[in-house]
């Protein structure tokens, strides 16, 4: 309780200091664009960004080993079974890059001008930036105002970007949607503002603007992992039986019953269907959607986990990585069993899909899906998977398929209140939520 004390005190102080410096009075405009703000911040805050151009929010990769091999990893070169990469996208993905200009390959990562402070400074609420710009704030926002409006980040400058991304609020994490931007406290304990009214930089803990924290498919090595006992202890339980628990079990597991509590969250995603006039079996326009650009996606509330061991470190599929296309691919999903002594049960979202692939070189397809060239307006595979391909350098057979892809992602917000944590019978009753057998259990291991 103590911890808990004392992160809240830090926060209230971050709070009230936010706005302690008027920048008005250094801040005047009219700015042409972003970057004529960014000039001006570098006055002040040059140390700033150049701390700031040293984390994965502003690389969006980073060195470190992936499947026991040392590569460059992050969203720059990650494939993952929503919209496949960014290659040749980025004039569409860097909407929720911290930078300006980025349409392709060829954008200066060491011009401090193009560093976009507004995007998690912005206290006003009226920044924005849409895709097919960039990353360039749209013509509405008035950047001076913004500018001269700026404080420490609070709840909806991270949620812009990630309750948002892979396809809408809620899409893609399942427990990062826009309604944790003010959630109730059945919601989320922790953020809901008559409890704990956490920012996400409570437990994301920043030092040199980098964040801590990342998911599976872009931080595979756990690197500057966050974990709850930053705040609570060990043994928080007062019940000795509870406690015992917490050496195999993670806090979320039994403190997430559910996710996608409000908004429905993205299950599964078929780009095999896309490119077609006639709507496929199955479609009811609520959860099972059809679009012929995108395909049919399933959208589901209140889903229970899937629980699987986890070290804190993952394997992740790479672009270019060989696959069987006769069983589901695993583009990301957590190490460790059973016998791991520093692994713990820990609930999970499975995404699966559906993905294109080169179906003599076996290997996914970089699909450029954005633009007036993309897949999104001509719903031509052979077009867009040509010009996607081209861009990340991998050959194209001329030959192409579909192949089932699962994809792992950590599951640690929504925590619900206590009294509405998992009982006992929860996982170990006669329909217990538990697959003891896949968790390498003989069975439920209090019968054994």
């Amino acid at each position: 309780m103590n911890k808990i004390l004392l992160i809240v005190v830090g926060l209230l102080s971050l709070s009230l200091t936010s706005h302690a410096v008027d920048h008005s009075k250094f801040i005047k405009g009219p700015f042409a664009d972003g970057s004529e703000v960014t000039k001006v911040c570098l006055e002040c805050h040059e140390d700033e960004a150049t701390d700031f151009m040293l984390t994965p929010h502003w690389t969006w990769s980073r060195t470190q080993v992936v499947n026991g091999k040392e590569v460059q990893l992050g969203k720059i070169n990650a494939i993952n079974n929503y919209c496949s990469t960014i290659v040749s996208n980025e004039v569409h993905c860097s909407e929720c890059h911290a930078g300006y200009g980025w349409s392709d390959q060829s954008f200066d990562f060491s011009d401090k001008t193009r560093v976009d402070c507004l995007i998690c400074h912005d206290t006003t609420g009226t920044y924005h930036k849409d895709g097919d710009n960039s990353g360039w704030p749209t013509d509405h926002v008035k950047l001076a105002t913004v500018a001269r409006n700026v404080g420490m980040p609070v709840r909806q400058n991270c949620n812009s970007c990630h309750a948002l991304g892979g396809g809408g609020n809620n899409a893609k994490h399942g427990d990062i949607g826009l309604v944790l931007d003010y959630p109730e406290r059945s919601v989320d304990v922790h953020m809901d503002a008559d409890s704990n009214d956490f920012q996400c930089q409570t437990c994301h803990v920043t030092q040199n603007h980098y964040i801590s924290g990342a998911n599976l498919p872009t931080a595979a090595d756990g690197y500057k992992a966050i974990a709850c006992t930053q705040c609570h202890e060990a043994d928080p339980h007062a019940e000795s039986r509870l406690n015992a628990h917490v050496a195999k079990v993670a806090c979320q597991t039994c403190h997430i019953p559910v996710f996608a509590k409000e908004d429905a969250t993205q299950m599964d995603w078929d780009w095999s269907t896309a490119g077609r006039d006639i709507v496929p079996a199955g479609v009811d326009g609520k959860t099972v959607r059809y679009k012929k650009s995108v395909g049919t996606q399933t959208w589901v509330k209140n889903v229970e986990p899937s629980y699987a061991w986890f070290n804190g470190k993952a394997s992740v599929h790479l672009v270019g990585d060989i696959i069987d296309p006769t069983v589901p691919t695993k583009m990301a999903y957590p190490l460790g069993d059973i016998a791991d002594n520093t692994a713990k049960i820990h609930p999970f979202k499975i995404h699966t899909g559906k993905q294109v692939y080169d179906s003599k070189n076996n290997y996914f397809i970089t699909n450029h899906i954005y633009g007036d060239d993309g897949f999104w307006t001509t719903a031509d595979w052979e077009r867009s998977i040509k010009i996607g391909m081209e861009a990340s350098g991998l050959p194209y057979s001329g030959e192409y398929d579909f192949a089932q892809t699962t994809m792992h992602w950590r599951i640690d917000h929504m925590v619900a209140p206590a009294n509405e944590a998992l009982g006992c019978l929860d996982c170990h009753g006669d329909d217990g939520r538990m697959n003891w057998e896949a968790l390498g259990y003989k069975s439920d291991p209090m019968r054994m």
